[in-house]
């Protein structure tokens, strides 16, 4: 038995050395060679059997932002805010840190009538997703993407986007970013470009993929697909699919649909996951917990969730933030709910490390 297996088989969590325990002379030597001990701190870094979290369970209510968020457009013009947002914060990591889980930000986003946001390009990976209103737009490598309450748009890392408004009335769009983690690799920059000439063909990428099981014939074969044939997620379609699953779904499982490279079936973006599901109401929906965190958006409908027992009473247009290895029950009222789920689990499959259990 290894000096390792002794303190497991004993349960010793508490045993290691304490930084007081070592003279101070000692500790001073190596701090200013800028060394630390690890031992004193390493249960902080790798606790027992389940990670130390600070994310909160929490809930950002729609209509209560909404004002604010209004008002900003009248406070700030677009030319002095270029991406007009009020940032999700999630109270267990402060205003400071702008995130909603540690590895995903989450903002609302406004544009009135006539208002571009300029165009740009930057490291973090982005999606849009439309709370409300017509007439916006979103344009990605010169294709020019309308945006209708719930639609999905996706901004890859690296690829020029800027946006628009030729309509009236507000429109409000949920951002979702890998920002925090972009940052903490010191790697989150953007750079600034001109207006895109616009492709011939409004919104050709969902047109190109339209129908599940259908793919241009040319992508028969191809050695290199592009890593983002589809750009734009219709909401109306998203919906109807949902519809039509749930006919052949078992009562006690999701009807859950994810986002995906229609090309290649793997998630849309390398880091982030997206989903949408329809949420039978009057029926509780406790999914397996899960190593990742996530953000669920509600598109349609009220209800609420339990998550590590906290009760979060939600309704439409309201963002909810999930911890990690929570434990989480869903349940809708009167009628069926829909929600769009953000999730950091392909990030962590990518790593290795994903879980569900």
């Amino acid at each position: 038995m290894n000096a390792l297996d002794a303190v497991n088989s004993l349960g010793h969590a508490d045993s290691l050395g304490r930084l007081e325990d070592l003279p101070a002379d000692y500790v001073k030597a190596i701090n200013d060679l800028s060394v630390a001990p690890l031992w004193p701190q390493l249960r902080g870094l790798l606790p027992r059997g389940k990670p130390a979290r600070a994310t909160q369970p929490f809930m950002w209510r729609y209509q209560d932002i909404r004002p604010h968020l209004l008002r900003a457009g009248e406070l700030t013009p677009i030319e002095k805010a270029e991406r007009r947002v009020l940032v999700l914060c999630n109270p267990g990591h402060g205003l400071d840190k702008l995130v909603a889980t540690p590895t995903i930000y989450v903002g609302l986003q406004l544009i009135l009538p006539g208002e571009v946001a300029p165009n740009h390009r930057h490291t973090p990976t982005a999606v849009r997703f439309v709370i409300e209103g017509s007439g916006g737009y979103t344009t990605v490598n010169s294709e020019k993407c309308p945006m209708e309450k719930g639609d999905l748009i996706l901004t890859p890392a690296l690829n020029w986007h800027e946006h628009g408004h030729g309509g009236s009335g507000p429109v409000v769009w949920l951002d979702a970013l890998d920002l925090p983690m972009i940052y903490a690799m010191e790697a989150s920059y953007a750079i600034e470009g001109p207006s895109q000439t616009l492709n011939d063909a409004l919104d050709a990428s969902q047109n190109t993929y339209r129908r599940a099981g259908l793919l241009p014939y040319a992508s028969l074969g191809q050695a290199q697909r592009a890593d983002y044939p589809q750009i734009r997620y219709p909401w109306k379609e998203v919906r109807e699919a949902l519809g039509a699953i749930a006919t052949v779904t078992p009562k006690d499982e999701a009807v859950q649909l994810a986002y995906v490279n229609p090309e290649t079936g793997k998630p849309c973006l390398p880091t982030l996951g997206f989903s949408a599901q329809q949420l039978r109401a009057g029926q509780d929906f406790s999914p397996r917990k899960r190593s990742a965190s996530s953000v669920i958006h509600v598109i349609e409908g009220q209800g609420e969730s339990v998550i590590d027992g906290v009760t979060l009473q939600w309704g439409e247009g309201d963002t909810l933030a999930i911890p990690t290895h929570a434990e989480v029950t869903h349940r809708a009222r009167a009628k069926d709910a829909y929600l769009f789920h953000v999730d950091d689990a392909p990030m962590q499959r990518a790593l290795g490390f994903y879980e569900d259990f």
